[in-house]
């Protein structure tokens, strides 16, 4: 008999079928860190999407043997600490193929185009007071015959990548392992920002990674250019954007995510009120089939590990 709790269920808008093995089911919609251990107390799996779990909630846990995350990054969860203790931690890979990099397309149009600048324009009324049939008070930028920087190349780089070649951009990537794909070339970091029109961060946040993105990158692309970031929030020094986008280093910016979530009220972007800058509260991964296909993952995970056969083992 397994004792599974879901530490933050809500934060998963789908149906969950039940496991098909012997079990009890414990949900709670949401969860501080305070609130862990004693939820947790007696149980042999825990199900969590962003819910923390520290080594010192871990070690106050005997009972606890796998750790299922209702997502695909991990940085939440103390991986070390499993490893020393023996726990399995499964993560969903490739649910949302779908819908982030439609995401990041929306906001790279939105940019690229000036969305946001026009539509306050209809607000505000002033289509109403133009002389002229249309206003063309901002710039507008297409996207074929430009140059997609993807800094990440995994199943979702590539999607993305696809996307582009549909647009007519012409594709360059950054990755740590070869890139066998021929309609794509592999350039290092510092020469994809410097050519391409926009730059799509796709890649996981590890020690490695943070703000991978700061003041001397954001110099070194195009004026003209846009960042869109799709993936981690602590990829990118958000003081330094704010201050490239202010200050016209670069043209624009797309954001889903942030250093810190729920944010902040001193986070530099919130504050921004640019048009040239759209902040989406983490929302690329959430389209109705991705959550769906997601929380089929997680059981088709819990089934697989009680079989003695785990699958996306991080």
């Amino acid at each position: 008999m397994h004792d599974i709790v879901f530490l933050d269920r809500d934060s998963l808008i789908a149906n969950l079928r039940k496991p098909s093995f012997e079990h009890r089911w414990r949900d709670y919609p949401a969860t501080n860190a305070g609130e862990v251990v004693e939820r947790l107390r007696g149980a042999t799996i825990a199900i969590t999407n962003k819910v923390p779990l520290r080594a010192d909630a871990i070690a106050q846990l005997p009972d606890l043997k796998m750790i299922a995350v209702a997502a695909t990054g991990t940085d939440n969860v103390d991986l070390a600490a499993c490893r020393e203790r023996g726990i399995v931690v499964a993560n969903i890979r490739n649910y949302s193929l779908v819908s982030v990099p439609e995401h990041c397309f929306a906001l790279i149009l939105a940019v690229r185009r000036n969305l946001r600048a026009y539509v306050a324009d209809v607000e505000d009324g002033r289509w109403e007071q133009s002389t002229r049939f249309c206003l063309l008070d901002h710039p507008i930028g297409d996207l074929a015959g430009s140059r997609l920087g993807i800094v990440g190349y995994g199943a979702l780089g590539r999607r993305v990548a696809q996307i582009a070649r549909a647009f007519g951009m012409d594709v360059a990537v950054t990755s740590r392992s070869p890139v066998a794909d021929t309609d794509v070339v592999q350039l290092p970091l510092d020469e994809l920002l410097a050519t391409s029109d926009v730059v799509s961060l796709h890649l996981p946040l590890t020690d490695q990674t943070r703000h991978m993105i700061g003041p001397r990158e954001l110099a070194a692309m195009k004026k003209s250019a846009i960042l869109v970031n799709t993936a981690r929030g602590g990829l990118v020094d958000e003081a330094a954007l704010a201050r490239a986008l202010t200050e016209g280093t670069i043209a624009g910016a797309g954001f889903d995510v942030l250093s810190k979530e729920p944010p902040v009220p001193d986070n530099p972007l919130l504050r921004l009120r640019l048009p040239n800058f759209v902040l989406t509260p983490h929302v690329a991964w959430a389209s109705g089939g991705a959550m769906q296909t997601l929380a089929d993952m997680l059981v088709d995970n819990l089934e697989a590990w009680v079989a003695g056969k785990p699958t996306n083992v991080v």
